[in-house]
């Protein structure tokens, strides 16, 4: 019996360390420990150590509340969205009166140039109607490296264009505004600062307007009715929002990519070729006014005289936005 009784003791035994034993397969899992910064998490060759981008999403998933059509082709300007968006200065104020008494108002304002209600809730890709005409437009955010070759091409060419400001550019280029008027040219409201618009809530997207809208008259030039959305960044809510502050919001046709630069794999006659596979009447031209900030190239100045040659070699004239405002 003793015998009997320890080796059942024995197979009990067996039985409790085969339980307590059990693989590590079996057992939960404890979660791994943090990767050092920089360390890959994979071993194949689609493992990246890059952090995630931050500039803008992917138009292949647009978000819920930023549609595909929200998004330009490309990043407009080569820059990224300010985000969160950058502090917009209030539109000023007149200064307080050395007497004690009530300040001076504001200098009295134009009225703005009404648009036609057909292009409310547009944001014009060509001028309707306009015939065999082209739009040059130039926008202006970052330098003015490009504006002296621009304007001396436009004036030997007898070409008007229109100038989308920023009031950043405006302020930190104080004689630009009055070279563009003085040469003929409209000019046109870019922001205040360039942001991304669907970012911006309605308060924010009226200082970016208004803002920039000021800074503009202060320098001598009235950018209403015509607005341009930085990086072409737009939705219905705020193209209905600038709408209700007096803007008709103009797009473009083309983009000639000349902001890429040479760093980018483009060149002038890039350029030019692709503006005229677009030609077409009423075809708006997006072109910049600054140089490209990795290799200081500007290539849509280079490219201008050819551009415009080809153009009217092909039976095209030139026309300002204002086109857009005609009853």
């Amino acid at each position: 019996m003793a015998a009997a009784a320890v080796v059942l003791a024995l197979i009990v035994l067996a039985v409790v360390l085969a339980v307590l034993l059990r693989s590590p397969a079996e057992t939960p899992l404890q979660p791994a420990a943090p990767s050092p910064p920089g360390a890959s998490t994979s071993s194949g060759p689609a493992a990246s150590s890059a952090p995630p981008a931050t500039t803008r999403p992917s138009t292949a998933e647009p978000s819920a509340s930023r549609p595909v059509e929200a998004w330009t082709e490309t990043p407009e300007a080569g820059q990224n969205p300010v985000q969160p968006p950058g502090t917009v200065p209030p539109v000023p104020l007149p200064p307080p009166a050395t007497d004690g008494g009530p300040g001076p108002g504001p200098d009295p304002v134009p009225p703005a140039a009404p648009f036609p209600s057909q292009l409310i809730s547009q944001d014009l890709t060509v001028i309707p109607d306009a015939g065999r005409v082209v739009a040059l437009t130039f926008d202006a955010g970052a330098n003015a490296a490009g504006l002296p070759k621009i304007l001396s091409t436009l004036s030997a060419k007898g070409v008007t264009g229109t100038f989308f400001l920023t009031g950043n550019w405006v302020e930190a280029n104080p004689g630009g505004v009055g070279q563009i008027v003085s040469a003929g040219h409209r000019v046109a409201n870019h922001s205040m600062t360039h942001p991304g618009f669907t970012g911006l809530d309605d308060g924010q997207i009226g200082q970016q307007v208004r803002g920039a809208e000021q800074t503009i008259l202060a320098a001598g030039a009235d950018p209403r009715p015509l607005f341009r959305f930085p990086f072409g960044e737009r939705d219905a809510r705020t193209i209905a929002a600038v709408n209700s502050l007096g803007y008709v919001a103009v797009r473009w046709t083309v983009d000639t990519l000349g902001w890429k630069g040479t760093s980018g794999g483009v060149n002038a006659q890039a350029v030019a070729d692709r503006t005229l596979a677009a030609l077409q009447p009423g075809e708006i031209v997006l072109m910049h006014i600054g140089s490209n900030p990795d290799d200081g190239s500007t290539l849509d100045a280079d490219a201008l005289p050819d551009i415009i040659d080809r153009i009217t070699a092909a039976g095209y004239g030139f026309a300002t936005l204002d086109a857009l405002l005609a009853p």
